[in-house]
């Protein structure tokens, strides 16, 4: 502190002089606890206060006591949108037009929020509130997600003084790689481990921490499940509960849906339901196999977004018993529509799906009983995801209804005094924090820690809590992802769906007139040509105006322009060492390489020496039963070689040698001082990303890479080192290089 800055008086001594400390910051008197849910890729018709099936009766009770909004929009996609929700701003604007690992150096694609907006923590911990996160955080770029940082963009570093959750997209829900606050942390071992359960353990403990210490002080939790993201990981319990229920198919669950929202008042009366998109297989027309395997994924699906509400309710019910409910403005909203990745039938490793590679309906089905297990890495397929959106057109990561339209649930028992009714006006994400900054009695700051701040473009809808039928204020809201671009203005909505790969300028634009055509189901761009040019003239202002350009509509490709980490052939691990995040993990896939193990075997010594990534991928070096073994697992089978019989006592070079031969083959080596111990020749290997997770030295953690062992296995000889060394072969040509993303991320 300067002595400018000093509010005191500075004599000779201290008895003339008068002291002075910075007073501590008091939020204003009455300011409410906040708490914010973001459940992950739950589409507008998904909840049960929405029109579905799927039971979900504690966020149905918070609407039954507060708010619904019928007509709440994000920007399709999840960093884009956490980006916005948390700033007020638009997602572009702050850097955040892609997801945080797809984004490529222009101003608005810089995958990490600009210091010029901040965070809705860094607005109210100066104001006298403590912030807390939990759960998913996916705003940090790829290679900041190491123990070597930089921190400044995961929680810690932009105003959240707690954390405790995963800073990637999605999470083994099983067997989950945390970070906590700005570590990383072993993997919860205790009997019938869940995410979901753990996270909102996590967030109670934080506010009971806080309120131990401040009673009455306000908080802001904000609280981002993985939940309903893939991997769908359910309790068999929950999953079973469904068992039958969705045997009639994704057709009919649209209209039984779509039914339901009309009664329920969540959709106008005289909506249309609009057609099955063309992608989605009529479900009378697949086989019974086929329809069994995708009616017991929505059976997981369901168990997974069920066992989630009863987690929310567990929170509810803290805070009630705590005396905090009633001065809480609780949200509970979602992040994008549901998605369309499953592909007609699903999932079984959706490893398999993001690297390009089929999973034959033979794989899918022999897996149908594991599904929701910790055995897969399972996502539904996209009839149910076209079913979750009901009654909207198109999924997540598109601009039309079905990708920006979501569930919004308001929950304020001090302010909001007509419970049970659905708010109509036209509201987006990022006018969240400007309506908790009214509900607070603060207005965003014009600095923040010596940073000019832009302009907060979200609009509060605060009123609306006190006059549910009121006139929305929000007058302009521009959208765009992957080239789909949209606009809505004065209750009129321009929109494309573009084809990736084609000029933009031969993009269609759509107009409906959606104060009276909710669902987007009348194209109306023929009969009112004037007003589809004035909004496309708009849309392309409000881009200039927030960074949207340049248009970009590829999507993994984008990783290589500015997140592939520095080069390196040589890797040394130590033991002891923290989990090294899996971006920092050897690029082993389709080149060769060699691991060199220097250890101290004892008579029984067994354990893990090297492992990297998870059962869903990935590859280790153990010793089991006196014999080394180096395990392979691949898109669709397990590569094992082993030692024919046990190694002796002392101090050995142990290696693994991997000599690639063409495209995800070639030959392994087992070796010990030397002399070869096996040889295995490998096939249909990973072609991208050979590890699914963190890398390990003298244990395994999160999913184990082998079936043979149980985490941690730690190895009890001694290691001194392990080398990983690659060679300068690693196979590459366009369509290898636009997806390293996997192997890098």
């Amino acid at each position: 502190m300067s002595q400018e800055e000093f509010g005191g008086v500075i004599g000779r001594s201290y008895q003339s002089s008068q002291p002075w400390i910075v007073p501590e910051p008091s939020a204003p008197p009455g300011a409410p606890n906040v708490v914010i849910i973001v459940l992950d890729d739950v589409g507008f018709g998904h909840l049960g206060c929405y029109g579905s099936t799927i039971e979900t009766p504690r966020i149905d009770a918070l609407a039954a006591a507060g708010r619904r909004y019928n007509n709440f929009h994000t920007t399709a996609m999840c960093s884009p949108t956490r980006a916005s929700l948390l700033t007020g701003r638009n997602h572009h604007a702050v850097g955040m037009g892609m997801i945080a690992d797809w984004c490529t150096g222009y101003p608005g694609y810089q995958g990490q929020v600009t210091r010029r907006a901040a965070t809705l923590a860094e607005m109210l911990q100066p104001a006298g509130y403590n912030c807390f996160a939990v759960g998913k955080w996916h705003l940090a770029r790829l290679r900041d997600w190491t123990a070597a940082g930089p921190f400044g963009q995961w929680p810690l570093g932009r105003g959240f003084e707690r954390y405790y959750g995963f800073l990637a997209s999605l999470m083994d829900h099983w067997n989950p790689e945390l970070v906590c606050d700005n570590h990383a942390i072993p993997t919860p071992r205790r009997p019938g481990y869940h995410l979901t359960e753990d996270l909102i353990e996590r967030a109670i403990g934080m506010i009971g921490d806080q309120q131990a210490a401040a009673p009455g002080k306000p908080f802001f939790s904000y609280v981002a499940l993985g939940a309903c993201h893939s991997p769908h990981h359910a309790p068999r319990s929950h999953i079973d509960k469904y068992a039958g229920r969705f045997d009639d198919g994704w057709d009919v669950a649209r209209e039984r849906w779509f039914a339901r929202q009309l009664e329920l008042g969540i959709v106008p009366a005289g909506s249309r339901l609009t057609p099955r998109n063309e992608a989605v297989r009529p479900w009378d027309s697949m086989s019974p196999d086929e329809r069994r395997l995708c009616a017991r994924h929505q059976e997981v699906f369901a168990g997974f977004l069920d066992h989630a509400d009863q987690q929310i309710g567990r929170m509810v019910d803290y805070l009630e018993q705590r005396g905090l409910l009633d001065n809480t403005l609780l949200m509970v909203l979602s992040d994008n529509g549901a998605t369309e990745e499953g592909g007609d039938f699903g999932d079984a490793n959706i490893r398999r799906h993001y690297q390009f590679l089929d999973e034959p309906l033979e794989q899918k089905l022999a897996a149908l009983e594991q599904l929701g297990s910790e055995h897969l890495f399972n996502n539904y397929p996209r009839g149910w995801g076209h079913a979750g959106n009901t009654p909207l057109k198109w999924f997540k990561m598109h601009t039309h209804g079905g990708g920006v339209r979501d569930p919004l649930v308001v929950h304020w028992p001090a302010r909001i005094k007509q419970g049970g009714l659905v708010s109509a006006q036209f509201c987006h994400c990022s006018d969240i924090v400007p309506t908790v900054l009214e509900a607070v009695g603060l207005t965003a700051p014009a600095t923040v820690q010596g940073v000019e701040q832009m302009p907060v473009h979200g609009t509060s809808f605060l009123h609306s809590f006190d006059e549910p039928r009121a006139p929305g204020r929000k007058k302009v809201q521009y959208f765009e992802l992957l080239g789909h671009r949209g606009i809505w203005a004065d209750g009129w909505k321009a929109v494309t769906h573009h084809v990736q790969g084609s000029d933009y300028d031969s993009d269609r634009w759509e107009l409906y007139h959606v104060d009276a055509d909710f669902t987007e189901s009348e194209d109306v761009a023929e009969r009112h040509p004037e007003k589809l040019r004035q909004l496309v003239e708009l849309w392309w202002e409000q881009a200039q105006m927030h960074h949207v350009l340049p248009l970009d509509d590829r999507d993994r490709q984008r990783i290589l322009l500015t997140y592939k980490l520095a080069p390196r052939r040589r890797y040394v691990f130590e033991p002891g060492m923290d989990r090294l995040a899996v971006v920092a993990a050897p690029p082993v896939a389709n080149r060769s390489y060699r691991i060199v193990a220097d250890v101290e075997l004892a008579p029984g010594s067994a354990g893990v020496i090297l492992a990297a990534g998870t059962r869903f991928g990935g590859y280790v070096l153990f010793v089991e039963g006196g014999r080394l073994v180096h395990e392979y697992v691949g898109p669709d089978r397990r590569w094992v070689i082993e030692s024919g019989q046990a190694l002796a006592p002392g101090r050995h070079l142990l290696e693994f040698e991997f000599a690639r031969q063409g495209h995800c083959a070639g030959t392994g080596i087992l070796l010990c001082d030397g002399a070869v111990l096996g040889r295995i020749e490998m096939r249909n290997m990973w072609p991208l990303g050979a590890t699914a997770g963190g890398v390990y030295c003298g244990y395994d953690d999160g999913s184990p890479v082998s079936e043979r062992y149980q985490c941690p296995f730690n190895f009890t000889g001694t290691i001194h080192q392990v080398v990983v060394e690659l060679a300068d072969d690693q196979l590459a040509n366009s369509g290898l290089e636009n997806m390293l993303s996997i192997s890098e991320d």
